[in-house]
């Protein structure tokens, strides 16, 4: 109903009353004039400058119009000659605002993220081009429709909500603005109407045609999106698709170009309005559209198929009406149609589109600042970093160093603020008029999008709340300004609103809102500070009496409290610094300095650095920046140093020196960390505690020039203007090492394909060579006069070559380290080009050299070796149609495969030429408005990168007819170069800074190259290990076989395939189905060592004393059981359990004795008080229908007795005091209570419970008395003995009212009378259990008492949050008499230790001064309470372990659980060494890397998780080096190569993946194994000769369709294919049993050649294969 007033349609400018000028503004020339042709009243809006004349709706910027109708109907005139522009606000359903903009004055279209630039073309039928864009002189009234909905969907996949606000510049007569739901034809009269279905247009709405006339003669309609852009009604959900990636324009549809028409054209292009015109003739024949979007459509079309061919469609007979002539302007072609013809376009959309939509994500940026270095800030919670990256804001993790983006700005971020709960950011960019955004935080998303009034923002600050935010800056005159917006009604869908604005002629450095009152504020600038307010919508200020300190320039404050916790103003006081070093402390209630302060520098004789500060006359430390916290105030200078002090000012606390002055330092919210920010492009923080300072980000201070990427290191290498060149780890986007020069300025640079080593050129004309290894200059030539314009390298290493700024060509062999200069040709090289890292370019095969040379208008072929000429283009002569003459501006090669020369060119082209003939066999027009400076291809030739002004334009280089490019933004500054990864999984980018993207498609290396018009094809996939198949070798190969399902023969060990034969056996006499079994399209018959008395022939059994294996140690303790851990101090007796274990330790040796013979794992355990006798209870197996109860005998370790007590889980046991009964509960399900005599155990009572019972216990002082614990009552029961007979009496007293509503939980007893029980709301409460009732309690933990332990005067309690506390109840007795008046303040905690889990079981000494608690971590502590230590004694996982590797010299092993820890023990002394922690996942596989990798000390660890991730860890750093994720299901089996440099991982659905370890980056995907899980992949040496194949590497996969593929592999050459393949038949009893057992599949240690396996079959046996002879092994 809310939209119900605005149906059918609504005139807007009657509705908001235009002509009152109350709901509305105007502005500049804007007058009401008489419209001859239509006869009324219209608005004439002119000015040279469109926006200072303009016509408003609604009059103020926070205001909305709150139109929701789909159409906007625009009815105007452009004035002749004059541009005009019509700007839209459209707010989404997700209250994001989009400024749609249309007007003849844009040459293209344009995008962003909240804004769309539309081109109206209006052109006069005349041949002066040089008008393009202009209203020709005989412009007519235009109808335009716009399809809001349908804009927002097609150009930025959001959904339209409503019309936020319409401004209308000049130069134009506007009669009207209608919407309306309704797609109104104006062309069309109430006759025609009733032929037809369209719906006419409103006579309100429409023009008047004179009787006789039609109304396309007299007027235009233009209707955009035109029909064949038209979507669902929803945005389309892209999976691949992150928030943080930012995709321009249309991606896979084509380039809008709004036009419009004065005929009912029926064309899939973009019509341009055309006047009749006297001297308009053409002469050209008509070329063939492009697909571009249609327009102009007076009338609907049918979609039916023409009998003239496929892929055209005809029109209907009523819409096949004579068009005029068009003239299309599209991606730079002319196209003309003549008059009364009918054109039949090719339907678009009928190939694939540009696919992933989008195809970049960013992942990372090196780079901080950019506007200025002052603006980085902690979050509220301190785990996070603030700070601007140029026109990127990044939000970069302390702690794991990972990054997220808020993108959007086109200019450096000038200002940030972050409010005090961390929901919104603000932040303004630099250029003028200054645009400001509001994001949420959390998630990124931008709420508001608005233009201060100021010129230019230069800081920014929010309120503690986020409702005000202030900002300073200054206006259009350059006088400084403050501004006061409302925020608090963004975050529900408002608007910001200007609260007021002030005007100041005094100097503003620093702005900041109080903390105590967010109608205060403070400033300070050059010789001022003053204490503003916000009141009755006015900021005011007043000066503070600053007194002989008024001369000063502050250049920042902070706020300070002098009272804790006090927000009274009076309460508060203001330090301001200054440039000579003061420090002012203000009272912010008084306003006037209470204390000055100085900092001084004072130098030890021939000290270089300050030692110490203090507060005298003389020069001063020049302080940039400064900020407080409770306990200490943070200092920067520009000396470098970073000092922590006092409040008092005393002394240095701290100081930490940087390699540049500081600019900004920010104290985290809990004052443990202090960040700072250098004017040097460092941004790090002083860790107060450990006092250790951790860097996070390095920046140049200049555009970046040139970058080069080294694949074995995963390093990258940058130039910039600031004479450094920088090595950077791409894994963690560190900086590695920089080379400074301030003679020369590096040019460019590049990586030495296989040594590590890298070239750069300076400006002076060297070349020189640097070692990774020792970073240090090895060899330098001089052979070049100007500065070195490019370097480039062949594929192999052998050739280097460089070019420099007077056209020489230099030659060098890199076949040695010790590299030499071979030729050096003049006048080769264009002179005047400009420097690119894409003036030179080598083939992928390193045969042939392309250049820009001798002049810009060439490009000329050599032979990299001989430096032959074979070919010179001229580029200028290539477009005969153009004027001008072209010159080439980069080249770059594409695949060898393909023979393409791509040349990037100054008419904004893209050539694509043949590299041995140089004929033209494609061009991409109109790239980009500018030349591009740098373009690559990837290496499937797949994707073309261009390096287009600020932006990253990515083109679908396979698709001949491409829909257009895809556009990133971010950079702030032209981007100078773009690269692919060399594993091409990634791009990078430099500019401003180096921008990281993740390519989301899948390369194809083998996919067929787009040398002939491609067909159309049905789509790239969904992911990016689909069709991964025939990625898995260089040459293509049989098909897969498929498993077979008839068992072969059996044979014996040493059995051979028939003399004669291939190995095949017929089968039919049998009964079975004919079988052939397969290994490299050759059969084979297999070996099995069988272990059924079927074929004893050759097998080995076990000696008849024992079996091959026995247990040595255990490592893990049961973390889910209960009370099941017993420690005696006196005996020294130390049990536990693990499993199905019991574990009996020596805590002095730790020799281990292993009880076993439980089915089930054992839930508790009870010592007898003689510690004679233990008893170990154990759950339900699926062997046993009760759950057993064993009794040991302690001394010799023997089960003594067996009993089944309980048909669920044995919850606890206890022994009488006297140990003559043996009590049982059972669990909630059970709910069985029983007592056995000790003698003989035999059952002696049992009886059923009420309700659940949580625990029981014998009175220690009374052996006729147990008490039970549960939902709300204690249950108190008396034995009577009645001859061998025994009763039980029971009373049950209820819990009351003030212990609370939670369950009691645990008891134990203490000094007699008295019963302790804890409760799962973590009380404590006293039962007197003479009189049966509750006289105390006292809130002992926030979590539920699991635990309770009492001995002489203490009690200790363990809790569900893992904390152990040790307690004083001493006093408790003398409570007793009090009844329910005691009060629990006589009872007070000692000590306190918060362990790694729940605590479920412990024991301690008599006096508790020590003892032994168990977690539910897996975890055995040994507690001193006089210490205050807890020490871990065992550590095992949580749940169950998935894997064990071992380390290269036996010395450790590994272990992976379900609780996603990995852990790596020492085999001696079987010891936690390390552990790595990942949460909520489970890790499924693991590898230990091999020794051949590195020394020892680099020996890592890949571990496979449940989320298809793939984590790598450094042992002796104990730290995970790199996060990947190869797959997108659970990994379930993982090995390195032999050399330890690849990682294959394979995964639940069969696939495999080949990852460098080192850049994360997958390379290839193996898919011949799809749909049953990989069981074990197993790598070994190549050490046969005779497989026919070549490598490095022998490896195999084994599958759960008991399929074995085996592969030879040389990674570093990128070469892996197959050398066997078996299949092993299932046997149909086991096939649908369920949980098989897996596929195992090994290479014999001894001998690579040999392959066993094991799995699922008829019989338990091993199978030999070898692998050189092709069968069976004996």
């Amino acid at each position: 109903m809310a939209r119900a007033w605005q149906h059918p349609f609504l005139n807007v400018f009657r509705h908001f009353r235009v002509d009152e000028w109350k709901r509305s503004a105007k502005q500049g020339d804007v007058a009401v004039v008489t419209d001859k042709t239509l006869k009324g009243a219209v608005y004439r809006i002119r000015g040279s400058v469109s926006a200072a004349n303009y016509i408003q709706l609604p009059k103020s910027s926070t205001q909305s119009l709150g139109l929701t109708g789909r159409y906007l109907y625009v009815l105007f005139r452009p004035l002749p000659s004059k541009h005009f522009v019509i700007h839209l606000d459209v707010s989404s359903k997700d209250n994001q605002v989009i400024r749609v903009s249309f007007s003849n004055l844009f040459k293209e279209f344009k995008s962003t993220a909240t804004w769309l630039q539309f081109p109206l073309v209006l052109e006069a039928r005349t041949p002066q081009r040089d008008l393009v864009g202009l209203a020709p002189s005989g412009a007519r009234w235009t109808c335009l429709q716009l399809d809001l909905q349908d804009v927002l969907l097609v150009y930025l996949n959001r959904c339209y909500g409503h019309l936020k606000s319409i401004r209308l510049c000049a130069s134009l007569l506007v009669r009207n603005l209608y919407t309306s739901d309704l797609c109104f034809e104006p062309a069309i009269s109430g006759a025609q109407w009733a032929k037809l279905p369209v719906t006419p247009m409103p006579r309100e709405m429409a023009f008047p045609v004179p009787k006789g006339e039609s109304w396309h003669d007299r007027y235009i309609h233009v209707r955009f999106p035109s029909e064949s852009l038209k979507v669902p009604s929803k945005p389309i959900e892209k999976s691949c698709s992150p928030p943080e990636a930012v995709l321009l324009g249309p991606g896979p549809q084509p380039l809008p170009c709004l036009v419009a028409s004065s005929k009912p054209v029926r064309f899939s292009v973009s019509p341009v309005v055309q006047t009749p015109s006297p001297t308009a003739q053409s002469g050209r024949a008509p070329l063939a559209p492009r697909p571009f979007p249609e327009v102009s459509l007076s009338q609907e079309r049918s979609d039916a198929s023409n009998a003239d061919g496929p892929g055209f469609h005809s029109l209907e007979p009523w819409a096949q009406v004579e068009a005029s002539d068009v003239h299309t302007a599209a991606a730079g072609t002319h196209v003309l149609t003549h008059e009364s013809a009918e054109v039949p376009v090719a339907r678009t959309g009928s190939c694939e589109g540009f696919l992933p939509d989008p195809v970049l994500r960013l992942k990372g940026v090196i780079g901080f600042g950019g506007h200025g270095t002052r603006q980085a800030l902690w979050t509220p919670d301190g785990a996070a970093v603030v700070y601007p990256c140029h026109a990127v804001i990044v939000v970069l993790l302390v702690d794991t160093g990972e990054q997220r983006f808020f993108l959007g700005h086109t200019d450096k971020v000038s200002a940030l603020a972050l409010d005090g709960s961390s929901s919104l950011l603000a932040s303004a960019q630099a250029r003028a008029p200054s645009v400001m955004r509001l994001w949420d935080f959390q998630t990124g998303r931008c709420l508001c999008l608005f233009r201060s009034p100021m010129h230019v923002v230069c800081s920014l600050s929010f309120s503690d709340s986020g409702a005000l935010l202030c900002g300073v800056g200054k206006d259009h005159h350059g006088r400084t300004m403050v501004v006061a917006w409302g925020t608090g009604q963004v975050g529900l869908g408002g608007e910001v609103v200007v609260l007021a604005k002030a005007h100041t002629d005094f100097d503003v450095q620093a702005f900041r809102v109080t903390f105590f009152d967010e109608t205060r504020m403070a400033s300070c600038g050059q010789g001022s500070v003053r204490l503003w307010r916000l009141r009755g919508g006015a900021l005011r200020s007043c000066p503070v009496d600053l007194g002989e300190h008024h001369a000063l320039q502050f250049t920042d404050l902070a706020f300070k409290q002098a009272r804790d916790g006090c927000p009274e103003p009076s309460a508060a006081m203001l330090l301001v610094c200054s440039r000579s070093g003061h420090i002012l402390e203000i009272d912010c209630q008084r306003m006037v300095v209470r204390h000055a302060r100085r900092l001084l520098p004072t130098r030890t004789p021939g000290g270089p650095h300050p030692q110490k500060q203090t507060f005298s006359s003389g020069p001063g430390i020049a302080i940039s920046s400064l900020s407080v916290s409770p306990a200490m105030c943070a200092v920067g200078s520009e000396d470098g140093f970073l000092r922590l002090w006092p409040l008092d000012f005393s002394s240095v606390l701290l100081e930490a020196e940087h390699e540049g002055p500081v600019s900004s330092v920010c104290v985290s919210p809990d004052g443990l960390r202090v960040l700072s920010a250098t004017s040097s492009g460092h941004l790090g923080f002083l860790d107060t505690l450990s006092r250790v300072y951790h860097m996070l980000a390095r920046s140049h201070t200049a555009p970046v020039l040139a970058l080069a990427m080294e694949q074995r290191r995963g390093q990258l290498a940058t130039v910039s203007q600031d004479r450094t060149v920088r090595i950077w780890d791409l894994a963690t986007l560190q900086q590695l090492y920089d080379f400074t020069s301030s003679e020369e300025a590096p040019c460019a640079v590049t990586f030495h394909p296989t040594r590590p080593t890298f070239f750069c050129g300076f400006s002076s004309g060297a070349v020189r060579s640097f070692s990774l290894e020792a970073a240090e200059v090895l060899v330098e030539h001089t052979c070049h006069r100007g500065a070195v314009t490019s370097l480039t390298a062949t594929p192999d290493g052998r050739l280097l070559f460089s070019s420099c700024s007077q056209g020489s060509l230099a030659q060098y062999s890199c076949a040695d380290p010790q590299w030499h200069v071979l030729r050096v040709a003049a006048d080769m090289v264009c002179p005047d080009a400009p420097a690119s890292p894409s003036a030179l370019a080598v083939s992928r095969d390193g045969r042939l050299l392309a250049f820009v040379g001798p002049s810009r208008c060439t490009v000329t072929v050599m032979g990299s070796a001989s430096l032959d000429e074979l070919l010179r283009v001229d580029i200028g002569t290539l477009d005969l149609a153009s004027s001008r003459l072209d010159s080439a501006m980069a080249v770059c090669f594409g695949p060898a495969a393909l023979g393409h020369l791509l040349v990037s060119t100054s008419s904004n082209r893209v050539v694509v030429l043949d590299a041995v003939s140089g004929r033209i066999i494609r061009e991409l027009p109109g790239v980009h408005p500018e030349p591009c400076p740098s373009l690559t291809l990837s290496e499937d030739a797949r994707f073309l990168l261009i390096a287009a002004g600020r932006t990253i334009k990515v083109w679908d280089y396979a698709t001949q007819a491409s829909p257009g490019p895809q556009v990133y933004i971010g950079h702030s500054e032209p981007v100078q170069a773009v690269a692919f990864s060399p594993d091409q999984q990634q791009v990078l980018s430099a500019g401003d800074a180096v921008f990281l993207w993740d390519v989301l498609a899948a390369t194809e290396s083998d996919q067929s190259f787009p040398g002939a018009p491609p067909a159309c094809k049905t789509g790239l996939g969904a992911g990016p290990l689909e069709d991964a198949a025939s990625r898995a070798s260089e040459l293509p190969r049989q098909q897969v076989p498929k498993p077979s399902q008839a068992s072969p023969p059996r044979l014996g060990v040493c059995a051979r395939p028939p003399e004669g034969g291939d190995g095949a056996r017929d089968t039919r006499n049998s009964g079975a189905p004919r079988t052939t079994y397969l290994a490299s399209c050759k059969a084979f018959t297999p070996a099995r060592v069988s272990c059924s008395p079927h074929s004893a022939k050759g097998t080995c059994l076990p000696p008849a004393s024992g079996g091959w294996l026995r247990l040595k140690a255990v490592v893990g303790y049961s973390g889910n059981g209960r009370a099941n851990m017993v420690w005696r101090p006196d005996t020294g007796f130390f049990a536990y359990t693990c499993g199905r274990l019991v574990v009996v330790e020596d805590l002095h040796s730790g020799a281990q004795q292993h009880w076993s013979g439980h089915s089930a794992e054992i839930s508790t355990l009870a010592l007898s008080h003689s510690a004679q006798v233990l008893a170990s209870a154990s759950g339900r197996s699926s062997t046993t229908a009760h759950c057993q109860i064993r009794v040991w005998d302690v001394s010799g370790g023997l089960c003594q007795h067996l009993i089944f007590p309980h048909s669920t889980t044995v919850l606890a046991l206890a022994f009488s005091p006297d140990d003559r009964l043996l009590v049982t509960l059972g669990d909630h399900d059970g709910r069985t209570l029983a007592l056995w005599g000790t003698a003989t155990y035999d059952l002696v009572s049992s009886t059923r419970l009420p309700e659940p019972v949580h625990g029981v216990a014998f009175n220690p002082w009374d052996a006729g008395e147990l008490t039970c614990v549960g939902q709300g009552t204690v249950t108190f029961w008396l034995l009577q003995l009645r001859g061998a007979d025994i009763s039980l009496q029971v009373r049950r007293e209820p819990v009351p009212e003030a212990v609370g509503a939670g369950e009691l939980t645990s008891l134990c007893y203490g000094a007699p009378p008295l019963l302790y029980c804890g409760t799962s709301s973590g009380q404590v409460c006293v039962w007197d259990t003479r009189a049966g009732r509750c006289f105390l309690s006292w809130e002992a933990d926030d979590g539920g008492i699991g635990l309770l332990l009492f001995s002489g005067s203490r009690l200790v309690s363990g809790s569900s949050t893992g904390r152990l506390c040790l307690w004083a109840v001493g006093a408790v007795s003398e409570l007793r008499c009090k009844g329910s008046g005691a009060r629990s303040s006589s009872v007070f905690m000692e000590h306190e230790l918060v362990l790694d889990g729940a605590v479920v079981s412990a024991s301690f000494d008599d006096s508790v001064d020590m003892g032994v608690v168990g977690t539910t971590a897996g975890t055995l502590w040994f507690v001193s309470w006089a210490e205050g230590t807890s020490t871990r004694l065992i550590s095992g996982h949580r749940s169950k372990v998935n894997e064990v590797v071992f380390s290269p010299g036996e010395s450790h092993c590994a272990t992976c659980s379900e609780d996603g820890s990995v852990r790596v023990w020492a085999l001696a002394s079987m010891e936690l060494v390390i552990q790595f922690q990942v949460l909520n996942q489970s890790c499924l596989c693991l590898a230990w890397s091999p020794p051949c990798c590195g020394r020892p000390e680099q020996q890592r660890l890949a571990a496979g998780y449940g989320d298809g991730s793939l984590r790598i860890f450094s042992i002796s750093r104990t730290a995970m080096e790199l996060k990947m994720h190869p797959h997108p299901v659970a990994l379930t089996s993982v090995a390195f190569s032999t050399d330890g440099q690849t990682v294959l991982s394979g995964d639940k659905d069969g696939l495999v993946a080949v990852s460098h370890p080192r850049t994360g980056t997958t390379f290839r995907v193996l898919s011949d194994h799809q749909g049953a899980p990989i069981s074990t992949i197993c790598v070994t040496c190549k050490e046969c000769e005779d497989l026919g194949v070549e490598g490095t590497d022998l490896w195999l996969a084994a599958s759960g369709d008991q399929r074995v593929s085996v592969w030879a592999s040389d990674w570093l050459r990128n070469r892996c294919e197959l050398v066997d393949w078996l299949s092993f038949p299932m046997p149909a009893t086991t096939e649908t049993q369920g949980h098989l057992p897996p596929s195992l599949a090994a290479f014999c240690p001894w001998d690579g050649a040999l392959l066993m396996y094991v799995g699922p079959g008829v019989y338990k046996e091993v199978i030999i294969y070898n692998l050189c002879q092709k069968q069976s092994a004996c």
